[in-house]
């Protein structure tokens, strides 16, 4: 009696502990599961995921290849930022004499750090040299350039010092007119930092709009699967359990046009690098084009995974909760 006592206990049912180790490994099944199966359902329907992708990839496109762009353009003017010179344009009746003494005047000056006398003669050559007409100013009968210094402030000067020292200069009267040609300098930094905010501003506006794609686009997949997503709460799937392949879904469609973005960036480059390049060697310039680079592309492909799965847990936390068995 003992024996079949006994033997009753052990063939009857008995519990099984589930493990925390048990249960990460079924977590990350059901990842890769997850990962995996709405791969397939991404490649499954080649047609609508490619317009995905392609309206994805400009809208990411646009305010990255404006920022490569500004980014070039700003390398360009890098080169240009030497220290800022002050021109002087003398009076047509200054002496020679009187020039060169101005000369050492302005170089014994505490905030000068070095002049450059260009003579009249001087100047009428380069700028023939320079601009091509040299037929029309040999028929000149006079030249009209008038005698030049230039002038290089201390680079320890910042900006307010060295246009007093410009205004400081132009009261001298042997001098017609100073001019700070640096000028230009700054008021193209200034139409570069408003362009910079231009793309950010576009930037935000069509990340709003990749955000408003995928979460529609997550919104079809979900109610294209609504009896699956039934069947799953009522066998007691939790919503994260049902959520899990929508938001990899998310971060297939983002990484794709990520990835598009980039090519489309790198095309766009590789059809300008050319005339550009044959711009540079004609301004006797080193100047080429930069792109995105391999960490550029690769954080353009993140960011695109990561509007991905925002767009796809906003739609799926909208929806996903008016979905449940009767």
């Amino acid at each position: 009696m003992g024996r079949k006592e006994a033997q009753r206990r052990k063939d009857g049912a008995r519990t099984s502990k589930t493990t925390l180790l048990d249960q990460l490994n079924a977590w990350l099944q059901h990842h890769r599961l997850s990962a995996a199966d709405s791969l397939v359902r991404v490649l499954d329907n080649p047609g609508s995921s490619l317009l995905t992708w392609l309206v994805i990839g400009t809208a990411l496109a646009l305010p990255v290849g404006l920022n490569v762009a500004l980014d070039n353009v700003s390398k360009v003017s890098t080169g240009w930022e030497s220290p800022a010179q002050i021109s002087l344009f003398l009076q047509n009746g200054v002496a020679d004499d009187r020039a060169k003494q101005l000369l050492a005047e302005l170089s014994a000056r505490e905030d000068v750090r070095e002049t450059r006398f260009i003579s009249r003669e001087e100047a009428l050559d380069e700028f023939r040299d320079l601009s091509g007409f040299a037929d029309v100013l040999a028929n000149l009968d006079e030249n009209p350039l008038p005698d030049l210094i230039l002038v290089t402030p201390k680079p320890t000067l910042d900006e307010p010092a060295v246009s007093a020292l410009r205004a400081a200069l132009e009261q001298n009267a042997d001098v017609a007119e100073a001019v700070l040609d640096m000028a230009w300098l700054q008021r193209l930094n200034s139409l570069m930092e408003l362009s910079r905010r231009v793309v950010l501003a576009v930037g935000g506006l069509l990340v709003v709009g990749v955000l408003l794609i995928l979460g529609n686009t997550i919104r079809l997949a979900i109610e294209s699967r609504r009896d699956e997503i039934l069947i799953v709460k009522l066998v007691g799937g939790s919503n994260g359990f049902v959520r899990r392949p929508f938001l990899y879904t998310g971060l297939w469609y983002g990484v794709g046009g990520g990835v598009l973005a980039a090519l489309l960036v790198s095309a766009a480059l590789w059809y300008l690098e050319e005339p550009i390049g044959e711009l540079a060697m004609l301004y006797e310039s080193a100047f080429y084009l930069t792109g995105l680079g391999i960490m550029g592309a690769l954080n353009l492909i993140i960011l695109g995974g990561i509007l991905g799965l925002a767009g796809a847990w906003l739609a799926v936390s909208r929806h996903l909760v008016h979905i449940e068995p009767q």
